[in-house]
């Protein structure tokens, strides 16, 4: 099986490299994007397992990336995780609304992100098995 990838968008480098120390180590294949297009643009070219997006990135913000990839059948089953320091009901609204699977304050923990990433990988795995399996019964359907 390939190594699970996760593409951290946070136009931050120290906390880009606190995440990318928490995942290299751990069997993850780490791809970064600095602003809101460029992990658009790496969210459909790289095809990642999950995404930690900060909230807070320039042109557009994490909330609308997040909405906009939940929104295209491309990309709509990649976890997302909101990774922000903002840490108010609204902001956590805010991103569930937009279509996150999970939100995680700044600092974060290691282990944390660890678990969290990892259990967010199986879903996406037996999500994507589901989907394999939908689609060859609808082949067979037709076949037959």
């Amino acid at each position: 099986m390939t190594r699970p990838k996760v593409l951290i968008c946070d136009d931050v480098p120290a906390n880009i490299r606190l995440l990318e120390a928490a995942l290299a180590p751990n069997e993850f294949e780490v791809v970064v994007a600095t602003t809101g297009d460029e992990a658009l643009a790496r969210a459909f070219g790289d095809a990642p397992d999950v995404i930690l997006l900060d909230a807070v990135m320039p042109a557009p913000d994490g909330y609308d990336v997040c909405r906009r990839l939940k929104a295209h059948e491309d990309t709509r089953r990649i976890p997302i995780v909101i990774v922000t320091a903002m840490n108010q009901f609204e902001d956590r609204l805010r991103g569930l609304e937009a279509g996150a699977d999970d939100f995680l304050v700044k600092p974060t923990r290691t282990a944390e992100i660890l678990a969290r990433v990892n259990s967010l990988v199986k879903i996406k795995r037996l999500n994507d098995q589901l989907v394999n399996a939908e689609q060859v019964l609808v082949a067979l359907a037709r076949a037959i």
